[in-house]
């Protein structure tokens, strides 16, 4: 650790399950993660929601020292984490001494502001399977992995994924069931779910919403597999 002098000077270690901040606080630091997952979640009238799911590189709660507000969200670390804690100073340092560190906050914010827009556009949907299809898009397009052979592996769970659509675990388990059975995605078990195209999901949203306007019940028949499907556990 003493190797890297910016851990030596800035670096934090947490264990899992802490909260590093909380929402409606005032916030003096930020932190940029070097090993580990943190999740931002969010306190809605219908209960908590996970706002991102964080892991090296990312940086968060930049927010509330460029604008000198509270913290509009909780930061909780999902496992042991190494992160560097940045004051509002130092941050004004690196930024006028280093304009690559500028343009890399700038895009990282735009790209947090489309996932913000996003996420919106997800909980606005009246129709749970949209939500679920359209979230699970979204996860892999953001922090999914890509699989040797083609496809996303996504690394996200049923709880999470349920609190990032504003859904019940049992809801979102049914319509994940329904896309494996027509072979649009495959579970990975613990290690989350495998995703041939992301292009598919967005095609099965569409058919939903094209359902939804028409006033249809009937269900979609099957998509094509565009790749099979691996083994549980393929990394």
């Amino acid at each position: 650790m003493s190797s890297d002098p910016l851990f030596a000077r800035f670096g934090r270690e947490f264990g899992p399950n802490v909260v590093l901040f909380r929402e409606g606080e005032p916030g003096g630091v930020m932190y940029v993660i070097q090993h580990g997952r943190v999740k931002i979640v969010r306190q809605f009238p219908s209960g908590e929601r996970i706002l991102a799911t964080l892991g090296p590189g990312d940086f968060f709660g930049e927010m509330a020292i460029l604008n000198n507000k509270a913290r509009n969200a909780t930061a909780v670390t999902l496992e042991a984490v190494r992160a560097l804690e940045i004051d509002a100073r130092t941050l004004e340092t690196m930024v006028l001494g280093n304009g690559e560190i500028a343009v890399r906050l700038i895009t990282r914010l735009a790209r947090r502001l489309d996932s913000a827009n996003a996420l919106i556009e997800i909980l606005l949907q009246q129709d749970p399977r949209l939500r679920v299809v359209l979230g699970l898009a979204r996860a892999a397009e953001e922090f999914g992995v890509p699989v040797e052979g083609g496809g996303i592996k996504v690394p996200v769970q049923i709880a999470a994924l349920a609190g990032a659509v504003g859904l019940d675990e049992g809801t979102v388990v049914d319509v994940l069931e329904r896309l494996t059975r027509v072979r649009i995605i495959g579970s990975l078990g613990s290690e989350g779910w495998f995703v041939p195209d992301v292009g598919r999901l967005h095609e099965f949203a569409e058919l939903l919403e094209h359902q939804r306007t028409r006033g249809s019940g009937l269900p979609p028949k099957p998509a094509a597999p565009t790749r099979a499907m691996p083994p549980t556990g393929e990394r």
